[in-house]
């Protein structure tokens, strides 16, 4: 069952986005992309109030770069479309499970983005989960 609202043509935008920002990490690494993404939908606070549509979540200004680039506007694949439809359905990964931001640093993650600890690294992405006094929906969504 959908942990948020999705029409088969956000479930086309989120697999374009997965795609877009983390293809080379492989399905895991898009799957994690996508555990921010329902995590920024979902925990309503920091940045991330208010946003109540895959759209309003993917094109939130400075949301995710991959928006700016051609590759995001190609067509859904199916292989990125079941990902997505996981990530809507409510599958979390660690370490992006509670993570609302995450980017690709040129070297070493640093301890904190956006003053939030870091939480791991999986291949290139550094992934940041917020402080339950910044953040308590977060850890309450599921």
């Amino acid at each position: 069952m959908a942990v948020v609202r999705a029409t088969s043509s956000d479930i086309d935008l989120m697999a374009r986005l997965l795609r877009a920002e983390a293809e080379g990490e492989g399905r895991r690494g898009m799957l994690l992309v996508g555990n921010v993404g329902i995590n920024r939908l979902r925990a309503n606070c920091s940045d991330f109030k208010g946003l109540r549509t895959i759209p309003q979540m993917i094109y939130q200004e400075h949301a995710f770069e991959a928006v700016t680039h051609g590759y995001f506007y190609q067509r859904a694949r199916e292989t990125e479309k079941t990902l997505a439809r996981r990530n809507i359905n409510g599958e979390r990964f660690w370490p992006a499970k509670f993570s609302l931001w995450y980017f690709k640093p040129p070297g070493d993650c640093p301890a904190t983005w956006y003053n939030q600890p870091f939480v791991a690294r999986y291949k290139s992405h550094c992934f940041y989960q917020p402080t339950a006094e910044t953040c308590e929906n977060v850890y309450n969504t599921f």
